[in-house]
Order: C-alpha cells, then sequence, then structure tokens
C-alpha cells in the first residue's frame, strides 16, 4: 500500500442499506463483545420510530417515504486495511450489532406480507461461493443464524455475554417495536430505516489512523451538556452573590449523586423531572405536529426551561429561582435515586418498583410517572405509599397486556401514560389511589386471555417474571422467607422454565392428532412451573408422573401438583387467601389437568393484582 494512500482518511454520510449492502465487517479483537442493555436498545427503536410516525401518512405512497425526515444515527470508524483485506470495525460495533438484530427482526416479521422489501442482503451475503452474516465472528453465527431463520435462539451453557446480550436484546426489540407499524406500515417503515437513516461512515486506510480517530471520538470534549446550560442559565437569574454560590455548590452536590448512576444519568432526571411535574403537552400523532412539552423536554429541556418558566413554574424572581432549586432540586434528586435503588435491589417498602425493574414500561414514561404524584411536603412514607402504588399500576399494566400478547412500548403508550402523568400530578394518596383504581377497571386487556397464554420464542422473559411473582405470593402467604428474588434472580442457585410435559409427542397421541395442537398446549401457562436449574436439566424429559415425587420438594406452586401437600401444610390449609384459589392435586396431567391449572393461573393473578391494593382506609 502507497504511504498517500496509509495516511488517507475519507469520512462520508451514508444510508442504512449503502453501508451494509453485500459488505463484510470484522468486529476487532479488542472490543468483540456486545454490551448494549435494555435501555439502550429500547431508547434505539423509540428514537426511530417516534422519528418515523412523524412523517408517516397512511395515505401515502411509498415513494413519499424519500422525503420524510432523517434520523442521524452517529459515526462508525473502519480500518480498510488493504495489507490484510479486511475491514475492521474500530469504533460502532455496538450500533452495527444492533441494527443487524432489528435487521433481522424486521426481515422475520414481514415474511408473512404480501409486500416485501429486499433487506437479507444487508445481513448476510454471498461470497466466493461462501454464504455469510455482514458482520462476520464465528462466535455470533450460530445465534445470528438461528435469529434469521427460526426468530429465536436457545442459550446454550457455553454461550458468552455477547451471544446473551444477542438473545436478549432481539427479545426486547420484539417487545418495543410498536404494533401499528407491523403491518401496512410496514414497507414505509423499512424503506425509511434501510434509507433515511443516516451514518457518518469513517475510514482510515491504516490500523494507527483509525485507532487515533477512535481514541479522539471517545474523548469527553469540551461542549456543554443541557444541564450545564441549565445551570448557567439559573444561576444567571439569581442576582444575590451569596445565594448564586450556594445554589452552585448545592448544584454540583447533587450532580455528583447523579452521575454515580451514569454519565448522562443527569440528562434522565430533569427529562423525568419536568416531564412529571410541568409538562402540559405532548405532540399529536398526526404527521407533520410540532414538537410539545413532552418532546421539548426530551431534547432540548434547558431551552424548554428559559420559555416556560414563568408559565410553568412561577419563577419570576431572583428568591423564587433560588428557593426552588434549592428546595425542589436535592427533593426529587433523592427520590429519583431511591426509585433507581429499589429498582435495581428489592425493597420490601417499595416492592413494586423492583417488579418493573423486570417488567415495566420506557424510562421515559416510567420515570415522570413515578415522580408526578410525590410532593415536597409530604412524609418519607406517604411517597414510598404514592411510589409503590404508581409503581403497581405499571406491573399491572404491562401484565395485562402481556397475556394478551399485547405490546407497550413508547410509541404505542405514550398518549395513554402522559394523560395518566397529568391525572396523577399532585394527588394526595387517597386521590391517588382512586385514580388508579379507576385506571386499572379501564385497562382493555383482561385475565380471561390466561386460557390462549403460554410461553414462546421471544416471551421467555415474561413468563419467567409471571411464574416468579405466582411462586413467591403463594410462598410469602404461607410464611415462607421466601420474595420475588428468591426466584427471579437469586444470588445462588438459579430458577428456569419447567415444562411438566416432556417434549415427547407420541406419548400423549391418546389426546392430541397433531403436534402442534400438542405443543400449544406444552407451552401452556397451565403446564409450566420453575425449578432450579439443575433439577429442570435432571428431569425435563421426564413423564410427569415419574417427575411429580421429586416436586414434593420444591416451591409451593410445583408442591400443589402433589397429594401429599394437601395433608400436614397447616399454613396453607388453613390460609383463606388460599382457599379462594381453589387448589387441587394433579396425580396425573391430561389436557384438562393443565386446562384447570390454566383457570387457577388466573385465580392466582386476579388476587396478585387485585385493585383492593389501593384502598387507603
Amino acid at each position: 500500500m502507497s504511504q498517500n494512500l496509509k495516511n488517507k482518511i475519507e469520512a462520508t454520510d451514508i444510508s442504512i442499506s449503502s453501508l451494509l449492502k453485500d459488505q463484510k465487517f470484522y468486529i476487532d479483537y479488542f472490543q468483540r463483545e456486545y454490551r448494549w442493555q435494555e435501555k439502550h436498545i429500547k431508547l434505539l427503536i423509540e428514537d426511530l420510530t417516534t422519528t418515523f410516525l412523524k412523517s408517516y401518512k397512511p395515505t401515502d405512497k411509498r415513494a413519499a417515504v424519500a422525503n420524510y425526515q432523517s434520523y442521524y444515527l452517529g459515526p462508525v470508524v473502519f480500518s480498510a486495511n488493504t495489507d490484510n483485506g479486511k475491514n475492521s470495525i474500530i469504533d460502532g460495533q455496538q450500533r452495527i450489532t444492533s441494527i443487524t438484530l432489528f435487521l433481522i427482526y424486521l426481515n422475520n416479521l414481514q415474511k408473512e406480507h404480501f409486500e416485501k422489501v429486499g433487506i437479507s442482503d444487508l445481513i448476510f451475503s454471498e461470497s466466493y461461493g461462501e454464504k455469510s452474516f455482514n458482520m462476520t465472528d464465528e462466535v455470533r453465527e450460530p445465534c445470528l443464524k438461528s435469529l434469521f431463520e427460526d426468530g429465536a435462539y436457545k442459550i446454550q451453557e457455553n454461550d458468552d455475554e455477547t451471544v446473551k446480550n444477542m438473545v436478549e436484546r432481539y427479545e426486547d426489540i420484539s417487545e418495543s417495536f410498536p404494533e401499528e407499524l407491523s403491518t401496512e406500515a410496514l414497507p414505509y417503515f423499512l424503506d425509511w430505516f434501510v434509507r433515511n437513516v443516516v451514518i457518518v461512515k469513517i475510514t482510515a486506510y491504516s490500523d494507527e489512523n483509525a485507532y487515533t480517530i477512535f481514541e479522539t471520538m471517545n474523548d469527553r470534549g469540551l461542549n456543554l451538556s443541557p444541564t450545564e446550560m441549565l445551570k448557567g442559565y439559573v444561576l444567571s437569574r439569581v442576582s444575590d452573590t451569596k445565594q448564586r454560590t450556594e445554589l452552585n455548590d448545592l448544584w454540583k452536590e447533587q450532580i455528583i449523586i447523579l452521575h454515580k448512576y451514569g454519565e448522562t444519568a443527569d440528562l434522565g432526571f430533569f427529562q423525568s423531572w419536568f416531564r412529571g411535574k410541568y409538562a402540559e403537552s405532548i405532540r399529536p400523532g398526526k404527521a407533520g405536529s410540532e414538537d410539545k412539552d413532552f418532546e421539548l423536554i426530551g431534547s432540548r429541556f434547558h431551552n424548554w426551561f428559559k420559555d416556560n418558566h414563568k408559565k410553568l413554574f412561577n419563577l419570576k424572581t431572583s428568591d423564587d429561582f433560588y428557593s426552588f432549586f434549592k428546595n425542589e432540586f436535592p427533593f426529587y434528586v433523592k427520590w429519583y435515586t431511591k426509585c433507581w435503588d429499589s429498582q435495581a435491589e428489592f425493597n420490601k417498602d417499595l416492592p413494586h418498583l423492583h417488579y418493573i425493574n423486570s417488567w415495566g414500561i420506557a424510562d421515559s414514561l416510567q420515570n415522570p410517572l413515578l415522580l408526578s404524584s410525590i410532593k415536597i411536603e409530604d412524609d418519607e412514607d406517604l411517597i414510598k405509599r404514592k411510589l409503590d402504588f404508581t409503581a403497581r399500576f405499571i406491573e399491572t399494566f404491562t401484565v395485562r397486556r402481556s397475556v394478551n400478547y399485547k405490546k407497550f412500548g413508547q410509541t404505542s403508550i405514550k398518549y395513554t401514560m402522559f394523560n395518566l402523568i397529568k391525572l396523577i400530578r399532585n394527588n394526595d394518596l387517597d386521590k391517588l389511589g382512586q385514580n388508579l383504581l379507576k385506571e386499572t377497571s379501564e385497562i382493555e386487556q383482561t385475565w380471561s386471555a390466561m386460557h390462549d397464554f403460554g410461553l414462546h420464542g421471544q416471551n421467555r422473559k415474561f413468563v419467567k417474571h409471571l411464574l416468579s411473582r405466582i411462586s413467591s405470593h403463594l410462598d410469602i402467604i404461607i410464611g415462607k422467607d421466601n420474595n420475588y428474588v428468591s426466584y427471579h434472580n437469586p444470588n445462588g442457585r438459579q430458577f428456569e422454565i419447567e415444562h411438566l410435559w416432556g417434549n415427547k409427542f407420541y406419548e400423549h397421541k391418546d389426546e392430541f392428532e397433531q403436534e402442534l395442537d400438542f405443543q400449544n398446549w406444552r407451552n401452556s401457562i397451565g403446564g409450566l412451573v420453575l425449578l432450579p436449574n439443575g433439577t429442570n436439566q435432571s428431569f425435563s424429559s421426564d413423564k410427569y408422573e415419574d417427575k411429580i415425587k421429586h416436586y414434593q420438594k420444591e416451591n409451593t406452586y410445583v408442591q400443589t401438583l402433589t397429594n401429599i401437600y394437601y395433608e400436614k401444610n397447616p399454613n396453607f390449609l388453613k390460609s383463606e387467601l388460599i382457599s379462594k384459589l381453589d387448589f387441587k392435586s394433579h396425580p396425573e396431567l391430561k389436557k384438562q389437568d393443565i386446562k384447570e391449572r390454566k383457570e387457577l393461573v388466573m385465580r392466582i393473578c386476579k388476587q396478585i393484582w387485585s385493585t383492593e391494593y389501593y384502598k387507603t382506609e
């Protein structure tokens, strides 16, 4: 390679189609792990779908998509080293992996559509007679192949962090992608995604230059963040020097606290605080509509505050600004971070905050909703009850939608949740309970869907959440020292979903003519329990009649299958809550038994998520 070419650096803005079509990218050894978390992929899907829906009109012809608003995804850096003929990804691997997973999901989604968009060559292609994925890493190949062909991949014991994260993020995409884009709008969205989403591709022709670019792009830089610009504006409105110094010191202290939760936690805090307590409007769903409070806070909250502090905050004088930020700012930081802590680690005073960490809604809606009802005048116990009430509604909403196979991505529910934010804002506890009870009664999705609910390729995460809630609920009733964490994410031995029937169709031909029918019943919620993974692996393929003797030593929900459990368990037998559930043993397991267990699950769910919880007297 000539020295001139080695020194060359190129940068160009291109579409996803141009970046990926018939290309082969190698992932450099130092950044092989794919580490995106749920919040990253869900925020990407939220941003992409929201931007598309700003322009989309059902009456448009597909050619109109060319003029839709574009979306900038950021830069990626490649080393096109002609010495070894490889095009290596130096920076942007996380995004390209996420884009590939999203393309695989969209390609699977459009399989049943008459009108298809050709995107498979953005995922894998043929070179010299060999087909391979465009993003090349032998560790990922089996997972990518299974996701591409079947829409699911069963994690193996020796799979690394990258593969596990890829499977989980694929499931997150499935949960987050809006239902309204899954039918007639899907070809439009696909056209837009591969042609209107812009990436800046930076190509260096030597590894040395590529790594220099990588280091430069990942330096922190000196640009002021929205938080810093907000701080500058607030301090400029405080005329008293002593008060300004005091406020500046307080601001620094609070930002240090927030940054313990992540480099951008301060941005999330201000967005949640302002949306939860002050936003009055949200952009209508019609194409071409202007952004309103909700969107403006999300993009440039410092500018929104400057435009609205007189009208919405009633801040006019220097003393107003000083008093407001001295008192309100640390109060909401305290409870914002308390919510984070209680989501991460189970807190018996705030149990539902931990539940919604596993099965909640988008942070952009969830965090404002949690902050909306609490007030600086509330005492600590009252605040905890308000937060737990609100989190309970969120979990009830997500669980009921999930058992009805309904999604709850941000774009699907943001109007519902924004109206709820305004409804419960500054409520006292009684009013909050009344409002949440009423809102719960108006959730369209009912528990009757449990008759048709079961495990499938993309809902394993939810099924484990549901079974963890059921198992811990029964244990708690009879006085066992277990809680949700004991099943969902224990420190020691892990629990896995166990099929009560082994995967042996031929053993059930007395009740099933078609294997598909057998599989549907086998995967139904009535045929599933949680077992420690060693037990699960040891007996999973055995006949039910052989396995049931081992179930006598497991958790309460599993033990109720056995006859012997109903003989000497006074806490179980004398409990009023248990008696309302109408348990019975199942020494053998036929279709009728699984049907009865489905109905039992429905009764348990009604008890767990009863609206009686909201009554304050």
